[in-house]
């Protein structure tokens, strides 16, 4: 639902702000007053391409903005797909700069215009009837026996058995493709992999080599580096374990006399320790140590097949070519069994295809049961709306399985008497498409929650009873869906909850469309006018009052 609409420096607006109702909001006003400015807006809003043109002043830019409350509309997904933050109160703005560049924004996030007409339409419906209309699309077509039918639990079965099936047909497909390629690439994988097996790989063990390596290629000059460290820790005459021994005789004389010397002896009885510990491990390592020709060359050798592996298959350690192996591995699996793999993929194929047909006739069989009662209740509203030997019939034909079902759905339209029903585009004037597809609007509005729907003069060429009547289809629908409609009808301009009139104001050096929120003493008035012209008569007075208490009533 619209909660505000704000409009800057477009065209003939320079500045205009509305808080619709949420139920029937009435717009009145000259002819080329700026009413449908206002839908080139609101157009605009919603993903139209823009044009510097439409600029009031040239100098600034033009902002529109949409306030909207979404909580009915289930669009979560969407926002999700599209990578959105949701909120139930929802912003649009959508800016056009002097310079020609249009900038568009869902809660402050820049979008581009694919994303605003993708959320857009699902917010705002505009219907004029000058416009190539939607009933005719496909989509539309089954949207609305779905709305009617109530099937959400059964087309939502078999969208689920579709992405099922469009997933089996596609790893299906996918294997049929690699069929040939894996054949051919067997001996080469094979070949890859016996490589890598034979090499009995390990991980980290280039490291542990190479600095297994090192010790190999300086083992004299080790030995000896710690046979002297040990002597120097523990074996000399003047080796520093004797020292410490001498320190600590010292420091043991005195430690009672002080807890500081007390102190120092625990500090150097710990160094001692540690020293002698040192010394023991420096003498294990030296008694390793031992210059062993066949294992430095075996070494040597496995480090030249590892750098060999490495380069060959451009990697930097052997945990990747490990990884590699895992994967040469499961691509040898599968390369000899690739025609088990797809035979297993083309049953799992065929199981899905069968869900999915089964999932398409439980479908068409809630479909095919809405047809009757849909053109009984369309075409009991189009003969009140004036339309008295209006047919409506809904053809169905079987298909090829889609995202939407394997129906499709065409509807056949009649508005004369003995002329039988065809395609709506071949039929229909434009009046009698615009009460058609406002009949089509209120069924759908009674299952579903439905955009906020803007109507642009689809009362032209109805008048009197057949007006009065439109008037109030629009206000019990408006109980429930948010409506905003254009109108040069007094009977449908009293049927409003609110009352906005549009009009020029030419005191300043340019032309300024402006809009206002009518009270009820000036809604008499501009009704009277609608009815009797710019000078209302007496009677044209009283006949707009008798017009709005009806519509109260």
């Amino acid at each position: 639902m619209l909660r505000r609409l704000t409009i800057k420096n477009y065209a003939l607006i320079q500045s205009l702000e509305m808080e619709p109702s949420g139920h029937l909001n009435v717009i009145t006003g000259e002819t080329g007053a700026g009413k449908s400015i206002m839908l080139g807006a609101i157009g605009l809003l919603l993903g139209n391409r823009a044009d510097t043109k439409v600029l009031w002043d040239d100098q600034e830019k033009c902002i529109i903005e949409g306030t909207f409350n979404i909580d009915a509309y289930e669009l979560k997904p969407l926002f999700e797909e599209l990578d959105l933050d949701y909120a139930n109160e929802t912003f649009i703005r959508r800016e056009i700069s002097p310079g020609g560049k249009s900038r568009a924004f869902i809660n402050d996030t820049p979008v581009t215009l694919d994303a605003l007409r993708r959320v857009g339409g699902r917010l705002m419906d505009v219907h004029s009837q000058h416009e190539t209309l939607e009933l005719g699309n496909q989509s539309f077509q089954l949207h609305l026996i779905d709305s009617y039918a109530g099937n959400a639990k059964i087309k939502g079965s078999y969208e689920q058995a579709w992405k099922n099936f469009s997933a089996a047909r596609k790893k299906f497909e996918k294997l049929s493709e690699e069929a040939n390629q894996l054949g051919e690439e067997a001996d080469y994988v094979n070949f890859q992999l016996e490589e890598l097996i034979e090499a009995r790989l390990e991980e980290d063990e280039l490291e542990k080599l190479e600095q297994e390596l090192k010790v190999a290629e300086h083992a004299e000059e080790i030995k000896v580096r710690l046979q002297s460290t040990s002597q120097l820790l523990n074996e000399s005459e003047f080796s520093v374990s004797r020292a410490l021994a001498e320190v600590k005789s010292h420091l043991q004389t005195i430690a009672s006399w002080s807890k500081q010397y007390e102190g120092l002896l625990q500090r150097l009885e710990t160094a001692r320790l540690e020293i002698e510990d040192l010394g023991d491990e420096i003498s294990r390592e030296e008694d390793r140590v031992e210059f062993d020709p066949e294992r430095a060359e075996w070494v040597k050798q496995r480090l030249s097949t590892l750098y060999h592996l490495m380069t060959k298959h451009r990697v930097n350690d052997t945990a990747a070519l490990l990884q590699l192996q895992a994967s040469l591995s499961e691509r040898a699996q599968l390369t000899g069994n690739v025609d088990g793999a797809l035979a297993d993929a083309q049953e799992k194929l065929r199981e899905a295809e069968k869900v999915l047909l089964q999932s398409a006739t439980e479908l068409r069989a809630t479909r095919q049961k809405a047809f009757a009662p849909l053109q009984k209740q369309i075409t009991a509203l189009l003969k009140e709306l004036g339309i008295p030997n209006a047919t409506l019939d809904i053809e169905l034909s079987e298909t090829t399985p889609g995202p939407s079902g394997a129906d499709r759905i065409d509807l056949l339209f009649s508005a004369n008497k003995g002329v039988p029903p065809r395609p709506l585009a071949q039929v229909a004037s434009g009046g009698e498409f615009s009460r058609l597809m406002f009949c089509v609007k209120y069924v759908m509005a009674e299952k579903t929650a439905i955009p906020t729907l803007v109507l642009d003069e689809i009362d032209n060429g109805i008048s009197g009873e057949i007006a009065i009547r439109l008037g109030q289809l629009m206000k019990l629908m408006a109980r429930k869906h948010q409506l905003i409609t254009i109108s040069h009808l007094p009977q449908i301009a009293a049927q409003g909850d609110t009352h906005y009139f549009v009009y020029k104001d030419n005191t300043a050096k340019k032309t300024v469309s402006s809009i206002r929120l009518l009270s009820e003493s000036e809604r008499i008035e501009e009704i009277a006018k609608m009815i009797g012209g710019n000078n209302p008569s007496r009677i044209a007075l009283e006949n707009a009052q008798e017009l709005l208490s009806g519509a109260a009533q």
